[in-house]
């Protein structure tokens, strides 16, 4: 874990979604890929990986016991039955799910869209992809470029003494933000970006591999660090069980590709095709 170090950069326009993706959402996801005349429509029944019932179930169905395994000597057990499939959950940002499964989903996003578009005579839009670490950090800051949180002062809390994000306030203290785990998405304020839970509720996968030195090596024009041979993924914006150092904008760690997590998620963006409206910070 790191606070990033001060670059400028210039990165290329794009667009985000408002708030992590849901249960409900993946849900949908995980209902169309056990359709077998859906995976054909999608052109998905051909692919290089075999959608097996096994593997639907080992690699892309979210893991619900890590409410379990995450935490020692914690009774998990309503989280990890509930959690995932009650509606009572639809609007919660969905975990469990590692980085591999996040792309999936991405790959299956941009699929359904497009092949949606194309059966209306429309043209192609760009993939969903996981956004690249210094695209997170852009839109965190929302257009506030020496924000410390993505509400721009350098406060937790607003006027009137409420929580502005979902995090651990203090220790033993999960409920003063009004959430003891994570809480339902676009719960607080928005950034300027119009951007919802950039810090707290879930961290974030980002498209990055984690290396301690990736900002001073990666070019000052849309930056990415990628490296398959590592297997340390950037997370980014700290969740529902971490202080508030994790909720910081420039502040980066990472977790395991293939390790899920009960406070990890994910959202997608698109790169912006046409005018070039670069963006720096």
């Amino acid at each position: 874990t790191q606070i990033n170090f001060n670059k400028q950069v210039t990165i290329g326009g794009f667009y985000m979604d408002e708030t992590e993706i849901t249960n409900n959402e993946y849900r949908q996801f995980m209902q169309a890929i056990t359709d077998e005349s859906e995976l054909s429509r999608l052109g998905m029944d051909t692919g290089t990986i075999a959608l097996t019932p096994e593997y639907i179930e080992a690699e892309l169905k979210p893991d619900t016991t890590v409410w379990m395994r995450d935490f020692s000597y914690h009774y998990g057990d309503p989280m990890m039955e509930y959690y995932w499939m009650h509606p009572a959950f639809d609007d919660y940002p969905v975990v469990g799910v590692d980085w591999y499964a996040a792309r999936f989903f991405s790959e299956w996003r941009t699929r359904h869209m497009n092949t949606w578009r194309e059966e209306n005579g429309m043209w192609a839009s760009p993939n969903f992809r996981l956004p690249f670490e210094a695209e997170w950090e852009y839109a965190a800051r929302g257009k506030r470029m020496m924000a410390k949180y993505p509400w721009g002062g350098p406060y937790l809390r607003n006027a009137k003494g409420c929580m502005l994000a979902n995090f651990k306030p203090g220790r033993g203290n999960y409920y003063d933000d009004a959430f003891m785990y994570s809480g339902p998405v676009a719960s607080y304020f928005s950034n300027d970006f119009g951007l919802y839970d950039m810090s707290g509720n879930v961290a974030e996968w980002c498209e990055d591999a984690f290396f301690e030195a990736s900002v001073p090596v990666v070019w000052d024009l849309n930056p990415v660090y990628l490296d398959e041979a590592e297997t340390r993924k950037v997370i980014r914006g700290g969740s529902w069980k971490d202080i508030a150092y994790y909720l910081e904008t420039g502040t980066r760690t990472f977790e395991y590709s293939d390790t899920a997590k009960s406070y990890v998620g994910f959202r997608n963006v698109m790169t912006q095709l046409g005018r070039s409206s670069g963006y720096e910070f």
